[in-house]
């Protein structure tokens, strides 16, 4: 059995402290954010709570949509993590997507990524998303690569609203059966 197979989305606990923030700053170098919205003074327990609320709908911040926020384990290290948005606003529509995923620079190229987004496809369907909108920057090959692996019709590029990279946009139909999900485990959480 290989580690991607072995791969578990699970919620982010307290426990996760430590690990989450070396995500962070080890996940900001590649301008991508691990944590979301967090807040500088909030204590760690109020966070984990507030993405449990938010996934639940409840106490949604201006400009966000409701959003299940799962952190990837192999063996019980975190390797990753998503975010899979239940809708859409006219960002996420325009260029951000139903799911945004990453994978910490010392676990990359191990297939994580790959099964991160499988699993994020599963747990989209289960929160009612019938056809996900998938993006990634237009220069990232491995990111792009990853999208189609897990079904991706290509359906063009854009330029990001804020002046950030252009984007590469995919969609995803969650029928009954979905990319590379026979015989395989779907997401926990």
């Amino acid at each position: 059995m290989d580690a991607s197979s072995r791969l578990l989305l699970r919620p982010l606990t307290v426990a996760d402290e430590a690990v989450a923030r070396l995500a962070q700053v080890e996940l900001a170098r590649d301008d991508f954010e691990f944590l979301l919205d967090v807040v500088p003074d909030e204590s760690w327990p109020a966070f984990v709570e507030r993405l449990a609320a938010v996934s639940r709908g409840v106490d949604i911040p201006p400009g966000r949509v409701p959003a299940t926020f799962l952190v990837a384990e192999v063996d019980g290290e975190v390797v990753g993590r998503t975010s899979i948005r239940h809708e859409l606003n006219a960002y996420l529509a325009a260029v951000g997507g139903h799911i945004g995923y990453g994978v910490r620079p010392g676990f990359r190229c191990r297939g994580y990524a790959t099964e991160i987004l499988r699993q994020s496809l599963v747990a989209a369907r289960a929160v009612g998303v019938e056809r996900a909108l998938v993006t990634c920057d237009d220069d990232n090959v491995g990111s792009a690569a990853v999208i189609e692996r897990c079904g991706g019709v290509f359906e063009g590029v854009v330029p990001d609203p804020e002046g950030g990279t252009d984007r590469r946009r995919y969609w995803i139909d969650l029928g009954s059966s979905l990319p590379g999900s026979e015989g395989s485990g779907g997401a926990g959480g």
